[in-house]
């Protein structure tokens, strides 16, 4: 009796702490222009550092060019240009992310870290400039303001 009262015990407890854990997201954070965003850690693929990009001619002009790695042709896209921000950097990186099985690249300036956030904390975006590719907002615990980079609406823009 007493120890179906302790593996009932041990059940309730996994479980609670299962719920807990459901309520975090994992995000790869990076810096774009001086901004914080967070991409979802199961869109993240790779991350490529000093890779030849191709340029193309008559494609959108946040489409930076075109990888080629390991036999697969990547889009790679600028984040900046997407959001009215300046011009890319010399020195950035590449995310690479697979969103709905399509493979693309996004260049940024610096990938930071990877962290867990609380999705209850992660408030809805301000429509202010983000043309939609933000898809909320939240503060980190070390006081920086991270934006939620919408990985599909990438996908569907012009």
């Amino acid at each position: 009796m007493e120890q179906e009262g302790l593996f009932q015990q041990q059940e309730e407890t996994t479980s609670a702490r299962n719920a807990v854990e459901v309520n975090f997201d994992k995000y790869l954070l990076f810096m774009s222009d001086n901004l914080l965003f967070g991409a979802k850690a199961e869109n993240v693929v790779e991350i490529i550092t000093n890779h030849s990009i191709t340029h193309l001619p008559l494609v959108p002009h946040y489409i930076l060019g075109i990888i080629n790695l390991r036999g697969q042709i990547i889009p790679i896209i600028d984040v900046r240009i997407l959001l009215g921000r300046c011009s890319p950097s010399e020195n950035g990186c590449i995310i690479i992310l697979n969103i709905d099985r399509t493979i693309i690249g996004i260049y940024v300036d610096t990938v930071q870290k990877m962290v867990d956030i609380d999705r209850r904390i992660i408030l809805p975006a301000t429509a202010q400039g983000t043309q939609d590719l933000v898809s909320g907002m939240c503060s980190l615990e070390d006081g920086q303001t991270m934006m939620v980079l919408d990985c599909a609406k990438i996908l569907s823009q012009p």
